[in-house]
């Protein structure tokens, strides 16, 4: 039998690639969404229609109240959350010395602060079962820096300490935390760039081309796994060779 699987910002994208490869993996999973409902829905009827189990759950997991009752509302569904995926996130980009305050908190917010109350909430059970596994989604952005995105780039490389932190705290009960930063991969987000802009960091990957997110899902999906027992306070990066 699967595990319980939590997948946040799982409405689309990259999210909803994760939630319907550990659904395929034979894992229950809470799909999260914080206002795309109707999307999150459809992610997880494709789900139930193919077979497996899921459930869709709308918190702002940035938010400490509702996290709690978003683990809550989870277990009463599904059972306690035995896989995390910290996926929500946001960007607000723009050059530094033009970047709003509330443009740097609310990057930060989404995609740091979600991870931490998340995680922490996870973790209670997960301890108490001395099994779990955490996966955040970070960025190459994370480790390299982008300009115009400092916000984004502080929050993803603030996962990956905060990762390696976790993993030192809870690797004697049996649970690991790693993060799974991608490149470049075909997105609402990258389909949003201009020809231009795509072709240039097409020539900046290795293999010469995006990722897709059923690339990132299959990372994720290992390191949910029990073969993956032994990797903990890793950076996966999938980016095509981009940042060799």
């Amino acid at each position: 039998m699967g595990r319980v699987a939590l997948v946040t910002g799982a409405g689309r994208g990259i999210g909803r690639a994760i939630a319907e490869h550990l659904a395929g993996l034979g894992h229950r999973v809470a799909v999260n969404y914080r206002v795309s409902a109707a999307e999150a829905e459809r992610v997880a009827t494709s789900i139930r229609e193919t077979g497996g189990e899921a459930v869709a759950v709308g918190a702002d997991v940035s938010d400490e109240a509702a996290v709690g009752e978003l683990f809550v509302a989870v277990e009463e569904r599904l059972g306690s959350v035995e896989i995390l995926v910290n996926n929500a996130g946001i960007t607000r980009d723009g050059l530094l010395l033009r970047m709003s305050a509330d443009d740097w908190d609310a990057v930060l917010a989404a995609d740091l602060r979600s991870a931490y109350l998340c995680t922490r909430a996870a973790l209670r059970a997960m301890v108490r079962a001395r099994w779990g596994r955490i996966i955040s989604i970070g960025s190459v952005a994370g480790l390299a820096g982008n300009a115009g995105q400092a916000n984004y780039a502080a929050a993803k490389a603030g996962l990956v300490g905060f990762t390696k932190a976790v993993a030192r705290e809870v690797g004697s009960r049996g649970i690991t935390a790693n993060v799974v930063a991608p490149g470049f991969v075909e997105t609402d987000m990258t389909a949003a760039l201009g020809e231009e802009a795509r072709e240039a960091a097409r020539r900046a990957i290795a293999l010469g081309r995006f990722g897709t997110p059923q690339e990132v899902a299959a990372a994720v999906g290992y390191l949910a796994s029990g073969p993956a027992a032994y990797i903990t306070g890793q950076v996966i990066v999938v980016d095509g060779g981009m940042a060799l």
